[in-house]
């Protein structure tokens, strides 16, 4: 097994699992971008820009590879390569197309596992449907079948 000489990558794929977001709009912020506890991602798929809230281990951990290894006013240079070289040597099979998404696939999975908000998550992910978001947290209309067990007619005798 061997350690990645890609100074970026760790880093990258780190935002991509604090945040939802795609590897391009996490490889190519700027440090304009991350500040009082977010990141603002603008080169987004949508055109849409949107600020995802962050822990400040992580933004103090951007502040820090910046003042050491930014690129101008970007923090990262690319770190790709560096990624799929990982997932390589893991010999994990991933679908054609889902390389780096996968990691946008695993922190909508994890987000709604730990208790999140659906609404939320669509936001967080920029999604413009509901059923997008659900396909990304790997939910299934089922899932909504809840409803008949939490509504608040559902714990009333009216019998």
């Amino acid at each position: 097994m061997s350690i990645s000489k890609n100074n970026h990558v760790t880093l990258v794929t780190k935002i991509c699992l604090s945040t939802g977001a795609r590897w391009g709009e996490a490889e190519s912020i700027r440090i304009s971008q991350v500040r009082d506890g977010m990141i603002q991602f603008v080169q987004t798929k949508s055109s849409k820009a949107r600020s995802v809230p962050i822990a400040l281990e992580l933004e103090n951990e951007l502040q820090n590879h910046f003042e050491k290894l930014g690129v101008g006013e970007r923090l990262f240079s690319s770190a790709y390569s560096a990624f799929r070289e990982a997932i390589e040597q893991t010999n994990l099979k991933l679908s054609i197309g889902q390389l780096t998404h996968i990691l946008r696939h695993t922190f909508a999975s994890h987000f709604m596992m730990n208790g999140g908000n659906i609404i939320a998550l669509q936001k967080v992910l920029g999604h413009h449907s509901l059923a997008m978001t659900m396909r990304y947290a790997h939910l299934s209309p089922e899932h909504l079948q809840e409803t008949r067990q939490l509504n608040p007619l559902a714990r009333l005798n009216l019998g």
